[in-house]
């Protein structure tokens, strides 16, 4: 019996660690939009460790110990964290002429890219689909809570056929099949080219094994790029079906890269379950869209600057003006809508996230918006089944059950949309993973 008391003693010493080190949190007196309603409570809402474990209208008990951070919400505006779909988290650091400088490696890269997950935690993304780019190293980062920044769902290196939207050779550069050198793209993660069904799905299986949680395809032309036709469809159907199926065996799927409706039907065909962009798409193919279930993710895309090439400033300005159609025909026919910016190469234009938010106005209501940024963007992530990185809790939404990624703000954005621009004055309380980030509330 006396060797028991040790034991025993271990075990009661263990368990009042583990409730000490418990991180709870309890924010009192806010309006509580839950990211799928359009109306909102006055509550409380309980958060231990990274979860919220209780929403109520009445106040929520808490233990007595004083490890509980009680935070006065003051009746402010309380949703859950915003969410990007479409990021280049990044290759938006800087330009390409300057991603391609010799000097420039990926641990450079990286240190640029933890700054910039940083600045965009703090303008309210708590998570992001990576559509293309090296960003694996600085998930871990963020994740582990070694540096601040969103959650990211990872493609890796994005995949494109010879002389498709992922070749980023410049035009001096000869294909590694016909005497040239392994791109420097390539070295880094930043984009695959391959070519035939054997080499779809080595790179598909690559950012498996890397850790994509979803895997990214070019399948027809770009609007930025200088080289490849806005018209044309990329890659064949039996190399879009290898990489659906190596996805699929994974238990993930592939999103594609399509403005036309040839691109975008030859994938549908395929079994992708995503189409980015589809500003060029007609009618009777966003029809099949909705049929399918199949998701789109649509941006509102801002002018070439007047320093790029004709050809790109021509190719930008055809998809700004499909956009409203594209729009316009996705909420008519009940499509799987969702929303990014998709800035690539262009520093400057990462400050302008929040901004981009304000663009949905031509065809959203307040409320619209604001589920679209949250809980309609989250949908999209149940696709990658286990190879969701997230699956502890849910996102997008503020319920029980779901993780503490919350912003509280300053005004009401269903009421006026236009304060959700300026987060640095009305975002006064940020938490990411049940960890507070930011709190202006006492200043």
């Amino acid at each position: 019996m006396l060797r028991l008391i040790p034991i025993v003693t271990t075990v009661l010493l263990l368990i009042a660690f583990i409730a000490k080190a418990q991180n709870t949190i309890l924010i009192n007196n806010v309006q509580i939009f839950n990211g799928k309603e359009e109306k909102t409570i006055i509550g409380n809402v309980l958060i231990v460790n990274n979860l919220v474990t209780k929403i109520s209208t009445s106040p929520i008990p808490t233990n007595k110990s004083g490890e509980t951070k009680i935070i006065d919400g003051k009746g402010k505006f309380l949703m859950p964290g915003l969410i990007d779909n479409h990021v280049h988290l990044a290759l938006n650091t800087m330009s390409q002429m300057d991603l391609l400088k010799p000097d420039v490696t990926n641990e450079k890269l990286d240190s640029f890219t933890r700054i910039e997950g940083k600045n965009m935690l703090l303008r309210g993304f708590t998570t992001i689909r990576d559509l293309g780019g090296p960003v694996f190293t600085v998930k871990k980062d963020f994740d582990q809570g070694t540096f601040p920044g969103p959650r990211i769902f990872a493609s890796g290196a994005m995949i494109s056929q010879t002389s498709g939207h992922g070749d980023a050779r410049l035009p001096n550069e000869k294909s590694r099949r016909w005497g040239g050198e392994v791109s420097k793209a390539e070295l880094m993660g930043v984009s695959y080219i391959a070519d035939g069904v054997p080499e779809v799905l080595t790179a598909t299986r690559e950012n498996l094994r890397s850790g994509a949680s979803q895997i990214k395809v070019m399948a027809g032309g770009g609007a930025a790029t200088a080289y490849d036709p806005l018209d044309v469809t990329q890659y064949t159907s039996e190399e879009l079906e290898a990489a659906v199926t190596a996805a699929e065996d994974w238990g993930t799927y592939v999103t594609v890269h399509a403005y036309t409706p040839r691109a975008a039907q030859r994938s549908i065909e395929a079994g992708v379950k995503c189409i980015e962009h589809g500003q060029l798409l007609d009618q009777e193919t966003m029809k099949q869209l909705a049929d399918k279930g199949v998701f789109l993710s649509l941006q509102a895309l801002d002018e070439a600057p007047a320093t790029a090439p004709e050809n790109v400033r021509e190719k930008k300005h055809t998809v700004i003006e499909g956009t409203d159609n594209a729009f316009k025909w996705a909420k008519q026919y009940n499509v799987k809508l969702i929303w990014g910016t998709d800035y690539l190469f262009e520093p400057k234009n990462s400050a302008k996230q929040s901004t981009d938010i304000l663009k949905l106005q031509t065809w959203l209501t307040n409320f619209e918006i604001l589920k679209l940024i949250t809980y309609d963007n989250a949908q999209i992530f149940k696709l990658s089944g286990l190879r969701n990185p997230y699956l502890a809790g849910k996102l997008g939404e503020i319920s029980e059950g779901a993780y503490a990624d919350l912003i509280l703000i300053d005004g009401n954005p269903l009421v006026d949309i236009k304060i959700m621009a300026d987060y640095d004055r009305n975002f006064v309380l940020i938490i990411k993973d049940g960890k507070v980030y930011k709190n202006n509330l006492d200043k």
